[in-house]
């Protein structure tokens, strides 16, 4: 490919990925564009010091932090004064009206998600920050550069802060969610902080995964001349933003009133979650003459929708169990009709939140929707309490398999590895990469194997036999042999890799590495004191493996007699630089930083991957970042590549 077609098939990109995400009309099918997107990959891994600037393969993510850096807005970014009625619309229009004459007023939905100021100079997308304080947010660069509806370039050369609201459709939100459930993790109570916890992920490919949107609905620093913001908006969305589902221009308080009225009604109908009308001083002349409060500009407010509240009865409480065994309590309600929506079921949260309210099954309760797509309860109408009510008592064993449960308090655990509700998922990640990495056991095989019921926990992969598994659609006979020539490899697999697997809570890689190096596979008779004396283990690590293998003994020791795990020799290491210290390491080197750190593990060394006053050593390669200025301020020493070498 030559680097003029190489530019043309980028064009193209951007203009399918702007027709599909911005104007919401696919121009190729999804297999056409993968097509064109791995041709254009190819050329880039080939060729990457010509890979375009604003090239779409930036925007699947890869980039992984330890935290977020500071950054400070051009200009302040302001919070809004909220109005919630007719009456209060009214004030906050006289007090315009006593301090400028005629003004206009651009009107628009208020999107419920995350402000963020989006900085461009010389076309460019150079940075992005969260609100924060207003003055001080953090630099989330890299993770809204994987948002499809913030363009990467622009043709307005001039610096300029765009400011918006990052969202996630309410359809998009449900999945997200479910994905949480089945995997143990807790909720995320609305879209808001959805959007809001995906923005922040320290690993950018989730972010890029989420789906997130953005929306425009101002500028900071800017140099255009228009005497409207209406205007200097419609210049933005010609840029290649997002334009609101809906807005208008108004010029007194009925025609305002009327267009509050038209979003409620169109509030279901609009893919992204509003909880409000934003109304702004259109004349730019007129919004400086107003000026601020300490808090807010005297120019613009939030008229905040009515909540969607609705009177039901608790008829019983369900108990789902995810993949890390977390037990969710979900109300089931009598059907009720909120705004067009039928709601049967309410998020409870955990057992404590059940606790707090004084919820009962039989009670009548106040559900609310606003701003929230999954409904939950905010109150219980006691008043209407007969007696027949039901306490409902936090559960001691598995709704499932019965097995006994981990209570740690907000959290409740099932804590048995063959628990068919998250044995699917268990199996995926005891297959995966950080564990067993059994190549070819992806998340679409363990399902379909779960479903023949030829798996039905961890030990069932390794008794899968051949003419079983060729009786399978899709099986052919190179693949079975791959799979199974695949699982055969895990045997001899280092044991941290096999106690990973295990997904116990609270102890993950470096857990793992602990007990292994510790006890080798007579963790499983360790006792409390024994385990809380280890480097990193606290309480509530000790108990969670403690409990883990009371409920899981035996089938943790067929696994090792099948498995075979290999134990870490207990190897003395040799007085050098770096036994004993506690190592970072920071920005790009010739090896990678897996290699360097497996090294000065061996070494005797600590690798961590944050700075703090115990760190010994920082080591740097090109492009160090945040790392390299804390350490240099706590007067850590500094090594670069080459002098960590000169000391192995």
């Amino acid at each position: 490919m030559t680097v003029d077609n190489y530019n043309k098939k980028i064009e193209l990109l951007k203009k399918y990925a702007h027709s599909y995400y911005v104007e919401d009309n696919p121009l190729i099918t999804d297999e056409e564009y993968d097509k064109l997107y791995r041709e254009v990959l190819e050329f880039e891994e080939k060729s990457p010091k010509l890979k375009a600037s604003d090239s779409p393969t930036l925007r699947v993510g890869g980039i992984v932090r330890d935290g977020f850096s500071k950054a400070s807005h051009i200009r302040r970014m302001w919070s809004m004064e909220d109005i919630f009625d007719y009456n209060g619309l009214e004030e906050w229009l006289k007090r315009v009206s006593k301090n400028v004459t005629a003004p206009t007023y651009f009107c628009e939905p208020k999107f419920d998600g995350a402000s963020l100021n989006i900085i461009y100079e010389n076309g460019l997308l150079k940075q992005a920050i969260t609100r924060g304080d207003g003055v001080v947010g953090e630099d989330v660069t890299d993770n809204v550069k994987t948002i499809r509806s913030v363009p990467l370039e622009i043709r307005y050369k001039e610096l300029i802060e765009i400011r918006g609201e990052v969202v996630i459709k309410k359809s998009d939100f449900l999945k997200i969610n479910e994905e949480r459930l089945n995997e143990g993790l807790a909720l995320f109570a609305n879209p808001r902080n959805a959007a809001a916890g995906s923005l922040r992920q320290l690993d950018s490919k989730i972010t890029a995964k989420r789906r997130l949107f953005f929306y425009p609905w101002g500028v900071g620093e800017n140099s255009l001349d228009d005497k409207l913001l209406s205007k200097k908006m419609e210049f933005i969305y010609n840029l290649g933003f997002l334009p609101p589902p809906m807005y208008k221009y108004t010029a007194n308080i009925d025609e305002i009133e009327a267009f509050y009225k038209e979003v409620i009604a169109k509030r279901d109908e609009i893919a992204m979650m509003m909880d409000g009308l934003v109304i702004k001083v259109d004349e730019v002349k007129l919004q400086e003459e107003l000026g601020y409060t300490v808090k807010n500009p005297k120019w613009m407010c939030a008229y905040k929708f009515p909540a969607l509240e609705k009177s039901t009865k608790i008829k019983n409480i369900l108990l789902q169990v995810g993949r890390t065994g977390v037990v969710t309590p979900v109300a089931v309600v009598e059907p009720t009709d909120i705004e067009g929506v039928i709601v049967e079921r309410a998020t409870l949260h955990n057992f404590d939140e059940i606790e707090r309210k004084d919820i009962m099954i039989g009670d009548r309760v106040i559900i609310i929707r606003s701003g929230d797509v999954i409904p939950k309860i905010i109150k219980v109408q006691e008043q209407f309490r007969d007696g027949t009510q039901i306490k409902i008592r936090r559960p001691t064993n598995c709704p499932v398999c019965e097995k006994e449960l981990l209570d740690e308090g907000i959290l409740i655990k099932c804590q048995n590895l063959e628990c068919s509700a998250r044995m699917v998922n268990s199996i995926k990640y005891f297959a995966s990469r950080k564990c067993l990495n059994i190549d070819g056991l992806g998340a679409k095989i363990v399902e379909k194997l779960y479903q023949e019921g030829l798996v039905k926990s961890i030990l069932d992969l390794f008794y899968l036999k051949e003419d079983e598994l060729l009786k399978l659609e899709g099986f052919k006979e190179k693949k079975v042999q791959n799979l199974l020539n695949s699982i055969a490899k895990a045997k001899g697999s280092e044991c941290w890799r096999v106690v990973n697997g295990f997904g116990m809570e609270h102890v993950g890689e470096v857990g793992s590495k602990k007990l292994c190096e510790a006890f080798g596979l007579e963790f499983v008779t360790a006792d409390k004191e024994a385990l809380v004396s280890l480097d990193g283990f606290g309480e509530e690590m000790a108990e969670s493996v403690l409990e883990f293998v009371r409920v899981n003994g035996d089938m943790i020791a067929k696994l090792f007699k099948l498995l075979e795990p290999k134990v870490p020799l207990k190897v003395e290491v040799n007085d050098n630089p770096f036994k004993d210290k506690v190592i970072v390491l920071t920005g790009a080197m010739s090896q990678s930083r897996d290699e360097i750190k497996a090294r000065l593990e061996r070494l005797g060394a600590k690798v961590t991957g944050s700075v703090s006053k115990k760190t010994d050593f920082l080591i740097y390669g090109e492009d160090a970042g945040s790392k390299y200025d804390k350490a240099k301020a706590l007067g850590i020493t500094l090594l670069n590549e080459k002098e960590m070498i000169n000391k192995f």
